[in-house]
Parts: C-alpha cells; structure tokens; sequence
C-alpha cells in the first residue's frame, strides 16, 4: 500500500471548497487510520481498536457490523478467504468540522476462487465519521466489479450484458 497524499482539486466545480480543511491538514486519527491500513494483516487485527471505537458502526454493500468485536471478526474472516489484499489511498477529503473525511481508494485483492487467483483492483471510497476514534465507516464500491464479475460464467454474461447496454 502506498502512502496516502491528501488532494483536493479546488478548481472542481462541484466541489465546495468551504467545507474543507487544508489539503496537508488530517486529522491525527485519518493519519492513524491510513497507517494501519498499510500495515494490517490476520496476524495483528489487533491494530483495529487504535482507530475504532468499540462501538463501530460499518458498513458495506454486502455486510453490516455493529461493535469492534464483529468488525474483528469480519475482518478475520477475509484475510482467511484471500491470498492477497492493499488498499492504495488515492485522495482524502477532510471536512472543515475535522469530523468526517472521504478516502478514495483501490483496493487490489485476490482470492483463489475468484479470476483464477489472479489480482482484482476495485476502485472504492470510505466515508468516516470520527471524534477520538472512528465511530462510523461506510465503504462504497461496485460489487459487480469486485465479486460478480469475476465469477466464471456469470462474469461473461455480465460483460456481455454491459457491452450491449453501453451501445
């Protein structure tokens, strides 16, 4: 996983740059959460309770964990199924209140069930909602992409499908 450079492109025009904090200004703990990712594995979930807070809200497209306990667990149960996983942060969004941040990311996996163990990148962001701790974490990314596509048979009909909705 490579270091994470917070950028924000002010010349966006959907973006308003008022609710936003400096670009080099993160909050300690979005620069505590981005070094633990760069160094978590199933040999030290211990490092989640440096950055969560024991009562966790998460959520993704496929799962909702409520409390540190389940968030290990949830956790414990991927590195068990993938053979390989990082998460690349491309970009953070801070807000001015310094309470929630939007992080862009590419997460690259691989799973020996899944695209013949060959490594899968899907693009994603998580929303964070922190005070000392993060209390919320919310990941959004396209599920086809990183689990339906890649299915054998299924993901040729998926592309399929996607080629002739594109014409």
């Amino acid at each position: 996983m490579q270091a994470a450079q917070s950028i924000v492109d002010s010349s966006s025009p959907s973006l308003d740059t008022g609710n936003l904090t400096s670009v080099n200004d993160n909050p300690a703990i979005i620069n505590a959460f981005i070094d633990m990712y760069q160094k978590l594995n199933k040999d030290n979930l211990f490092l989640l309770r440096q950055v969560y807070r024991d009562d966790i809200q998460f959520r993704d497209p496929i799962h909702q964990v409520n409390g540190i306990e389940a968030l290990t667990r949830y956790f414990d149960n991927m590195y068990q199924n993938v053979t390989h996983i990082e998460f690349d942060i491309k970009e953070v969004v801070v807000s001015k209140d310094n309470d929630q941040a939007a992080l862009y990311w590419t997460m690259s996996y691989s799973h020996p069930k899944l695209s013949k163990g060959q490594l899968i990148n899907v693009e994603g962001m998580s929303q964070l909602k922190f005070d000392d701790k993060i209390y919320s974490h919310r990941d959004y990314f396209d599920l086809g992409q990183m689990l339906y596509e890649q299915i054998p048979f299924l993901g040729g009909l998926i592309g399929i499908l996607k080629n002739r909705a594109a014409k």
